[in-house]
């Protein structure tokens, strides 16, 4: 609670999600060694392709756990609203990340259509990618679940790539399979670049919502609402709210508002009816950190703002 008579901070405590990274780090370990395998058993650029996929899984696990921890930070001098703008870098980098697995997987995808090559034990590579499938579908469900629940970019786009590897190697796995029924080795080749092309669009999906978020988007619609309704149940002839603004940082949200209440008010009176309406917001919305100005509703000044 703010000591200042004229405005009212919260700041509630963010939750520590690294657990979530190690878990992807383990999967991606896990299914690196698997798909490897089972490329180096087939000899099949799709497989590779897969393998190559879950590489970059890996950076990518690694630099969100590396932004998770730099966004738990509290504030300090030099960063006075926090650290959760760290996952939007994060978010980002796994973006470009993915455009380099893509560009090695088409590149990869062109050769070996040109100079097709016979695949080997198509039985076996294709139940251990089937395996490794099933390990990062588990993996993905776990991290966009905790992503919706913690409002985690982080989170959720390392959910989403994980599911984006799923479906690649459902595709790779067919793709490898309709090779060993009709012969035609130049079809593992083009399921490879249409994996490539798949994952170009997983990362530019990544980069746009990153670049969203460092751009300090409003909450969204139902929630300013919701906000919006908290508030009408204060507003009375007595008290009013205007620059109400909110935003997202990361798995955190702000709110900022002017509270314009009669000027003769105790300074205790108006205070109280501060940390009341406060109160109403965080109950409803536990992590929003709420910032909020108490203005006299006669002064002309006090309506400046009015537009914003």
């Amino acid at each position: 609670m703010s000591s200042s008579p004229s405005a009212s901070t919260r700041h509630p405590q963010p939750e520590d999600l690294t657990r979530f990274a190690w878990l992807s780090i383990a999967a991606a370990l896990l299914t690196i060694g698997l798909k490897s395998t089972a490329w180096l058993m087939t000899g099949s650029v799709g497989l590779l392709s897969d393998a190559a996929e879950s590489l970059v899984n890996l950076v990518a696990a690694v630099v969100a756990l590396v932004a998770l921890r730099v966004a738990i930070l509290p504030p300090d001098k030099n960063h006075h609203f926090g650290h959760s703008k760290a996952e939007y870098f994060s978010a980002a980098v796994e973006g470009l990340m993915i455009f380099v697995a893509a560009a090695v997987i088409l590149v990869s995808s062109v050769e070996r259509f040109l100079n097709p090559q016979p695949l080997e034990n198509l039985g076996l590579g294709l139940g251990v990618s089937v395996a490794a499938s099933v390990v990062n579908g588990l993996v993905a469900w776990v991290l966009l679940r905790a992503g919706r629940k913690h409002r985690s970019i982080v989170l959720t786009a390392d959910g989403r790539h994980l599911l984006t590897d799923v479906w690649t190697s459902v595709g790779v796995v067919v793709g490898v399979a309709l090779v060993w029924v009709t012969g035609w080795d130049r079809l593992d080749p083009v399921v490879a670049f249409a994996v490539g092309i798949n994952i170009l669009v997983t990362g530019w999906g990544l980069i746009r919502s990153s670049t969203a978020g460092l751009m300090d988007v409003s909450l969204p619609r139902e929630d300013n609402e919701r906000i919006q309704d908290i508030l009408d149940r204060w507003t009375s002839a007595e008290v009013q709210f205007h620059a109400v603004r909110t935003r997202e940082a990361g798995h955190r949200r702000f709110m900022e508002m002017h509270l314009l209440v009669p000027g003769d008010w105790s300074v205790k009176r108006g205070h109280d009816l501060t940390e009341d309406v406060i109160d109403s917001l965080m109950e409803a919305f536990p992590d929003l950190r709420v910032s909020c100005h108490l203005e006299p509703i006669e002064d002309p000044r006090s309506y400046e703002d009015m537009g914003v």
